[in-house]
């Protein structure tokens, strides 16, 4: 059996996300070597080449361009290849298209014997990594999407510039669907430690606190419309989300992300995916944290959850 190298981080995918990741990764250290696969190997080479001109400045130099075998002894491998979200399309009408490529791209990473953690990026990320965890055969601490982590990030960032509050400061959640169906948790959202819904009473604006829940759930579902509207596909901010899960993975964090996993048995549905608080290490989602939620944020997971179910129902999986 080939030995995980440790820190070494194999991407399949070297279009805006995967390009992107690939240079994220190369700046903030953490893995200690990176491959980045295409099927346009021109295409992987020409990023790897741009990647590493900026390396004498700083960064690593361990990074090329590969074929599926540089999956085999990798700690973490992730998909980020598949069709994009065009101006009007949601991310589950990806699925036709993706799912094909996300199959066939799992056929050849089973033939290098992989035995690390697999990430997946590509939309619609919660069907996906439901799919990819049956196609595979892994355990499910090693296949994870990455769920809300971003959409969480994209809500302390416009409750930060509402409060006028550092995001730093801000910690909570939007959970379920990577899409038009997650919902941020307010009961779990605090600022400074104290919870939003007592901290809004105290910091003196007298704002609506019911419009700011429902502006902030309007900009989470509404953002990346907008940026692929203006410029075609959102990759930065993905880029940086998913650095934080690998860096969680390979430096066993233990941080609590918002990333997706395999649910078997979720209120009576036995095929779904989403996003939960969860623990994320060495060993991948290492424990889902079942929160208490109120009985309306409930609602909206078993919601969100059956959505889900309906779409992986589509794929035969």
């Amino acid at each position: 059996m080939t030995e995980i190298k440790k820190g070494k981080v194999t991407i399949v995918g070297a279009g805006s996300v995967g390009a992107t990741l690939a240079y994220n990764l190369s700046i903030t250290g953490g893995a200690s070597e990176i491959a980045l696969i295409d099927h346009n190997k021109e295409k992987a080479e020409a990023e790897i080449m741009d990647i590493l001109h900026g390396t004498s400045l700083g960064g690593s130099r361990k990074v090329y361009s590969a074929e599926y075998d540089a999956c085999a002894n990798a700690e973490i491998v992730v998909i980020t290849a598949g069709a994009k979200q065009k101006a009007g399309e949601s991310r589950v009408e990806l699925l036709s298209r993706n799912i094909k490529i996300v199959t066939e791209i799992l056929d050849s990473i089973k033939s290098t014997s992989f035995k690390g953690i697999l990430l997946v990026i590509t939309n619609p990320v919660d069907v996906l990594t439901y799919a990819a965890w049956k196609e595979s055969g892994y355990e499910k601490s090693r296949v994870i999407g990455s769920g809300t982590v971003l959409d969480s990030s994209r809500l302390k960032d416009f409750l930060s510039k509402t409060c006028g509050i550092s995001p730093i400061s801000i910690h909570g959640y939007v959970l379920g669907e990577h899409g038009d169906t997650s919902f941020p948790a307010w009961s779990l959202i605090t600022i400074g430690g104290i919870r939003l819904l007592d901290y809004c009473p105290l910091c003196g604006k007298s704002c609506n606190i019911r419009g700011i829940i429902d502006s902030a759930s309007d900009y989470v579902h509404k953002a990346a419309y907008k940026i692929i509207n203006a410029k075609g596909s959102t990759y930065y901010a993905i880029a940086q989300a998913v650095s934080v899960i690998i860096h969680s993975i390979i430096k066993d964090e233990k941080r609590i992300l918002p990333v997706t996993t395999v649910h078997e048995n979720f209120m009576g549905l036995k095929k779904t995916a989403f996003s939960l608080p969860t623990i994320v290490g060495n060993g991948g989602a290492e424990k889902v944290i079942n929160v208490n939620l109120t009985v309306d944020e409930q609602k909206l997971l078993f919601d969100s959850a059956s959505f889900i179910t309906e779409n992986i129902a589509k794929t035969g999986y």
